[in-house]
């Protein structure tokens, strides 16, 4: 997952025509960790429809302000600069939770066509 670490680069990315999934976290995050294991290969199933990158919300506070990123790991789906949907809970996320959201935001993307 290519990581974004400023705030020019992400509006590029996201303002694109394709699907970006903006995927926040910090390195001290538990929740943030426990997806270590199977995201790459969530992120290579998905890899025809949308791009996913990954911001580290220290990095970036201002943007994640902006964003209003207040639990972490955070989930955004952007096309054409505008967010279509969002995924954050308090609880872990499981690779079935995160390919459901994926699958809502292709779905939201490809009505908007």
């Amino acid at each position: 997952m290519k990581k974004i670490q400023d705030e020019a680069t992400f509006r590029e990315q996201t303002n694109g025509e394709g699907l970006t999934v903006a995927v926040f976290k910090t390195t001290w995050c538990a929740d943030c960790h426990f997806m270590e294991p199977f995201i790459a290969d969530v992120e290579s199933a998905y890899a025809d429809k949308l791009t996913m990158v990954e911001i580290d919300r220290d990095d970036l506070p201002d943007l994640c302000s902006e964003l209003n990123i207040l639990g972490i790991p955070s989930f955004i789906a952007f096309r054409q600069g505008k967010e279509l949907v969002r995924f954050v809970s308090k609880l872990r996320k499981t690779r079935e939770e995160i390919e459901q959201f994926l699958d809502r935001a292709v779905e939201v993307s490809g009505a908007l066509q």
